[in-house]
């Protein structure tokens, strides 16, 4: 674990980085949620979700697969490319999730950032992210056009209309921005990051044992102070 700057919380405030368009987010998500519940401090603590583009120059609707992205955004073979999908693919089922990349559709997530702090003022962030992760990575839903994500909203019954309309405004593309910079700010490079209680940086889709221990142990610093 790496130290960072505190945060003042009354409970314990987990700030988890992410992107949607990151297959060890969504794994990385999974693993914490079973490390939080290993730990026993499910309801002492306070999970937010925070922006961050892995890649922002990603248009819109990019023409091609998941594979084609990759090669391209990566240089790798595209053979290597498929070994590693299928690699993901394999660890994704073993924390209980089904990915498709065949039928996944890559895109900018700009605006799906931008839901998730719309969602995040109606108090259902957090369901939010997992409709997203599920709608991208097991459905194929397409989830960089407002449209579509404000479908996705609805799913979770959030009002459609004032999604579709923050979403068209822009309202909380100034939050997505100081997300990604207070990322820079904290050095991070690469999601998932997750940092418990202000002080604690955890990176990557640590094992649920992981999160459970550095859970515990800022329980059990908070009880000595």
């Amino acid at each position: 674990m790496t130290t960072v700057e505190p945060l003042v919380s009354s409970t314990i405030p987990i700030d988890v980085w992410s992107d949607i368009a990151c297959p060890w987010c969504y794994i990385g998500k999974r693993k914490f949620e079973a490390g939080l519940a290993e730990s026993g401090l499910a309801d002492r603590v306070t999970v937010t979700y925070h922006s961050f583009e892995l890649a922002p120059d990603t248009p819109v609707d990019f023409d091609g697969t998941e594979v084609d992205f990759l090669v391209g955004h990566k240089g790798m073979p595209r053979d290597q490319v498929g070994q590693m999908l299928a690699q993901v693919t394999a660890i994704a089922a073993e924390a209980g999730l089904t990915y498709d990349f065949d039928a996944l559709q890559h895109t900018n997530t700009l605006k799906a950032h931008e839901l998730l702090h719309f969602a995040k003022a109606q108090g259902r962030q957090l369901d939010m992210a997992e409709r997203l992760f599920r709608a991208y990575f097991t459905e194929g839903r397409h989830v960089g056009r407002a449209a579509d994500l404000a479908d996705l909203a609805a799913d979770i019954g959030l009002d459609r209309a004032a999604a579709l309309r923050a979403l068209t405004d822009g309202t909380y593309a100034d939050a997505v921005a100081a997300d990604i910079a207070q990322a820079r700010a904290y050095g991070i490079s690469g999601v998932p990051f997750f940092v418990i209680d202000g002080r604690y940086g955890l990176s990557g889709a640590q094992s649920p044992e992981t999160f459970a221990d550095a859970l515990r142990t800022v329980a059990r610093e908070r009880a000595d102070a």
